[in-house]
């Protein structure tokens, strides 16, 4: 009935222009839409991730294992596992039926991004920090890492032609950035020396190999066809590349020649990119902007900047797009609060009552003589008896459409809903103390840790009864 009282020239939109609201539970530093776009997933400073429900914009359910901030968050493709990446060294696989922790991987340095596997949810790749790629198999209780090359693919006669020098440089290349195709056959890797590498699942072997700048590539990030891969590098250009049908049997990786479509960038102010993201259809590229708190919008089709997403006062760092709606989400640095950009959908009342018509200015009406007649009581009860028979269902929640195609087994899964979420966050019990940092205006109940002894008593002007690590006896 809401999609009913909403202009369909309004439903016809496909660029958020204003903010509609906030999230916030806790200081979020990462962020990530499920592939049905119900649920959006929040890796905040402290370790714990929040899955917030987008419906209602509230907090479906809270995940501890991790000790530090996290770094990035990878959706299954049946949105039942969740696979978090933090700076303690660790990735964690989640399963949302009950919340609990699957799988733990440690590992020898930080890491940058985890990437779960579109098919298999046991498999994922990580681009560690100052190390080589890995991609591991956590199918069994002891997880099977497999080192991947940062090395670029050269030919024969570039490698026959290869200095010594060259060579050590090649060697020294770490990858910073790993994301799967949509089929899973490949790993696209970019490095800190600017190429961008095509490597097989299966083999680990790299197929193909483009250099796009002689700097660091920050972030890749492809389109749901996996035809299309956004590139944001610290050379402050963002980059687009149109890729073939990786899957082709007949495609052939020597003699194939990527190029860039296009090169988005701001030659006046000379902005740097914090992240990345594609629309649901591919159509448009947003980035948010290193100390600047603008969202910039380009459309691929002319390669122009088509619109700058303003409201915060703060500058943002990661920005993700909704899967299938005009609906842009990204995070505040200083606050660690999750903006929301959408469309303002004016109410379209007459849609409730076909003989209602909706005037922009008054106009003359010349009533029917017998229009306002009173009608028999008869009739009357007649007509709300028939409308007390109507049932209405109120309980069936109809399938969005999706621009994705999920298997038989993967639509039968929903996130268990729960009622009372453990540390529940309020906007209006968090007060700001400084750049990223909060605390609560009271404890509250089963709160006591926050006190500096447990169970402190509380005097009567609602200080705590310790000080200084003693305490203090009541008076009288």
């Amino acid at each position: 009935m809401n999609l009913s009282l909403v202009d369909p020239f309004v439903l016809a939109q496909d660029c958020p222009e204003v903010i509609t609201g906030r999230l916030r539970s806790g200081h979020s530093t990462s962020i990530r839409f499920s592939h049905r776009g119900d649920l959006l997933a929040s890796g905040r400073h402290d370790g714990i991730v929040v899955i917030f429900d987008i419906e209602t914009n509230g907090v479906a359910r809270k995940l501890r294992g991790h000790t530090r901030q996290i770094q990035s968050l990878s959706w299954s493709t049946n949105d039942r596992y969740l696979l978090s990446a933090g700076q303690d060294w660790k990735a964690v696989l989640w399963d949302l039926q009950d919340g609990s922790r699957l799988r733990t991987v440690r590992f020898e340095s930080a890491i940058f991004i985890a990437e779960i596997h579109p098919k298999n949810h046991n498999l994922f790749v990580a681009a560690l920090y100052e190390d080589q790629p890995v991609l591991v198999d956590i199918s069994e209780p002891i997880p099977v890492k497999h080192s991947l090359s940062s090395a670029p693919r050269r030919l024969q006669s570039e490698r026959d032609n290869a200095t010594e020098k060259q060579a050590a440089q090649d060697a020294k290349q770490t990858t910073t950035v790993t994301v799967f195709t949509p089929s899973g056959e490949h790993i696209l890797a970019g490095t800190n020396k600017g190429w961008l590498n095509i490597i097989s699942a299966k083999t680990h072997q790299i197929l193909y190999s483009l250099r796009l700048t002689n700097n660091i590539i920050v972030f890749v990030r492809l389109t749901l066809s996996g035809r299309d891969v956004v590139i944001n590098s610290s050379d402050r250009i963002v980059r687009t590349i149109h890729l073939p049908e990786l899957t082709d049997p007949k495609l052939d990786f020597d003699t194939l020649q990527l190029e860039v479509e296009h090169k988005f960038q701001d030659l006046v102010q000379r902005l740097s990119w914090n992240h990345v993201s594609f629309s649901p259809s591919g159509e448009y590229v947003t980035a948010s902007t290193w100390m600047n708190h603008h969202i910039y919008v380009w459309e691929r089709g002319q390669g122009s900047l088509v619109k700058i997403l303003e409201g915060t006062k703060e500058e943002l760092s990661a920005v993700e797009w909704h899967p299938f709606r005009p609906f842009v989400a990204a995070v505040g640095v200083d606050s660690g609060r999750i903006w929301l950009w959408s469309i303002l959908q004016p109410q379209r009342w007459s849609a409730l009552a076909p003989d209602f018509v909706e005037v922009e200015e008054n106009h003359e009406y010349i009533e029917h003589e017998d229009e306002f007649d009173i009608q028999p009581l008869e009739e009357i009860h007649k007509r709300r008896l028939d409308q007390e028979d109507e049932e209405v269902d109120v309980l069936t929640i109809e399938p969005q459409k999706t621009p994705m195609t999920f298997e038989a087994d993967d639509l039968g899964f929903r996130m268990p809903v729960l009622l009372d979420i453990e540390a529940s966050d309020s906007e209006d019990e968090v007060v700001a103390i400084g750049a990223g940092q909060f605390r609560r205006k009271s404890p509250g109940t089963g709160r006591e840790w926050m006190n500096d002894d447990e169970g402190a008593e509380v005097a009567s002007n609602g200080t705590s009864a310790t000080q200084n690590g003693t305490k203090r006896r009541r008076a009288g």
